[in-house]
């Protein structure tokens, strides 16, 4: 069997079928492999305001209103209630001793919470995944992308012509000929690895395991769950921005972190990560049994987690990183985790993968001058910027003054970015095209080089007050103030005091300001291109 296509995706998770519909926009023949069926379990669940804002560019451009109605949970809610999703108000940060009871104090020296949104109706979400990737793999297919699932691709044969790719579905060897192929298929990488390119995992700072699941327990997770047991404990825990676990909540804890991410109709993704060689290995004898030992040294976190339902087995992954060689071959691309996986710290992945999206959108449709090189140097920069601030969290993680310190460093850059992204015109700023994390802001490569090099010095007296005051011309929201105590909320005030570091008056944000809080949400004159069902 032989078909003839412009672009091959390999994977048809988010991403993937996002890249698929903005091909097949141009007039593109796209074709779309999945070697599974959906609805499928997937990890990778938590937006944040970059990858919302890529969201709506992309909704936009490509005339894709269901990427903007999912692009904030309030727009969520008015459109898109038959897909299921969790409010997410900001990131909160818990740090654990072994043996424990959570405690803190009026100093709030224990936990850090840093608003994203300034109300839900612009808030981030966390995504249930089975119901977002079905929706957007369906959502291609009756726009005209060919999805063929449960075909799993085992050859990639670049010739003069184009890309020879070879799969089985049930049996059947199928063949396809293709201008190009993308690899969208996560760690799997099976695109780069069909055809032949190496791993190099062992260059990654960071080594870690994870353990993953569903839970069920909408009294022990949701609105006070954690913090109400934490407050019968005796910790002291003042009201901040938003109640503490309508967030992608972070337990710091001796063995990696814990991650909870809450869904509005009762479940929440947990996930524990494995910082240490033992604990993978405990973990691979007996997932189940790791999950227990490690939540009960924790005695705030067991009585909120370890009640529990799990709503499927528990995931083992003993080596989360990954990278390939490279993330450009001749007439092969791969998405961002295809090339590179660190860790879910901080939330990085669906707004680096949506980034990437618009750019090989760019590429593939000969759109302005970006080239196949310009997307491997990025890429590349950035997976090694995601690392070091992993690393950095990594490091620090038992000093919770310092961890809250490097926290500093990722949300002062990305609240800059997206200030930029907002509110400069896209001829000042190219949103896709601009570094994530800051890539390619000098003052920012420089505080990120020098942070590193003091933490792996083990130099951290002083480090939040030296960090403060060289991200100071990029800090825009107020952040990195002692008289905070840890409690940041979206401090439109200090953006608007603030408007001469993204070489703006003050009238110009204030004018902006009805938009930021959600108050104005935009006409599109998007019509939609096939019918939703």
């Amino acid at each position: 069997m032989s078909k003839i296509y412009d672009v091959a995706i390999v994977g048809s998770g988010f991403a993937g079928s996002i890249l698929a519909r903005a091909l097949h926009y141009h007039g593109q023949r796209v074709l779309l492999l999945e070697k599974g069926q959906h609805p499928r379990f997937a990890l990778g669940e938590s937006t944040t305001p970059l990858a919302n804002f890529a969201l709506e560019r992309l909704a936009v451009r490509y005339r894709m209103p269901d990427l903007w109605q999912l692009s904030t949970h309030g727009r969520w809610l008015r459109y898109r209630d038959d897909l299921r999703r969790g409010l997410k108000r900001g990131f909160t940060f818990y740090r654990h001793e072994s043996g424990q009871p959570f405690s803190n104090s009026e100093a709030n020296e224990n936990r850090l919470l840093v608003a994203a949104s300034p109300t839900d109706a612009v808030a981030d979400t966390h995504w249930m995944r089975s119901d977002v990737d079905a929706h957007l793999v369906r959502q291609a297919a009756l726009e005209g992308v060919h999805v063929f699932d449960r075909t799993e691709v085992d050859g990639v044969e670049v010739t003069d012509k184009g890309v020879v790719v070879s799969a089985r579905a049930e049996g059947e060897r199928m063949f396809f000929e293709v201008g190009h192929v993308v690899d969208a298929t996560g760690p799997a990488a099976a695109v780069a690895k069909a055809a032949g390119w190496g791993e190099l995992v062992e260059r990654m700072p960071v080594k870690s395991g994870l353990l993953a699941t569903h839970l069920e327990g909408a009294g022990n997770i949701l609105r006070g769950g954690f913090a109400s047991l934490a407050e019968q404990g005796g910790a002291r825990l003042e009201l901040g921005a938003y109640a503490d676990e309508i967030a992608a909540v972070h337990h710091l804890v001796d063995e990696g972190w814990i991650y909870v991410l809450p869904f509005d109709h009762g479940p929440a993704s947990v996930g524990i990560i494995l910082a240490t060689e033992e604990e993978r290995s405990a973990a691979g004898v007996s997932p189940e049994l790791a999950w227990r030992d490690i939540l009960s040294r924790y005695p705030t976190l067991a009585r909120q987690l370890l009640p529990c339902r799990t709503l499927r087995p528990i995931t083992f992954v003993e080596h989360q990183q990954h990278l390939m060689e490279r993330s450009v071959g001749e007439r092969i691309f791969l998405l961002p985790h295809a090339y590179c996986f660190v860790d879910p710290m901080f939330s990085t992945g669906l707004a680096w993968s949506l980034l990437a999206v618009e750019r090989l959108a760019d590429i593939l449709t000969g759109n302005g001058e970006w080239t196949p090189e310009d997307y491997s140097t990025r890429l590349r920069a950035e997976a090694e910027r995601i690392a070091g601030l992993v690393d950095m969290a990594y490091r620090t993680r038992h000093d919770f003054a310092a961890f809250a310190a490097v926290s500093q460093l990722y949300f002062i850059t990305v609240s800059f970015l997206e200030a930029r992204q907002r509110l400069l015109p896209e001829d000042v700023v190219p949103p896709a095209w601009e570094g994530f994390l800051g890539i390619g802001d000098p003052l920012i490569n420089d505080v990120f080089a020098a942070a590193s090099k003091r933490v792996r010095g083990g130099q951290l007296e002083g480090f939040g007050d030296w960090l403060a005051a060289e991200l100071a011309p990029r800090n825009i929201a107020g952040l990195a103030d002692p008289g905070r105590r840890n409690l940041y909320p979206v401090d439109l005030d200090a953006l608007v005091q603030r408007s001469a570091l993204l070489g703006l008056e003050r009238h110009e944000v204030e004018e902006a300001l009805p938009r930021l809080r959600g108050e104005i949400d935009p006409p599109l004159d998007m019509t939609p291109r096939a019918l939703v069902i």
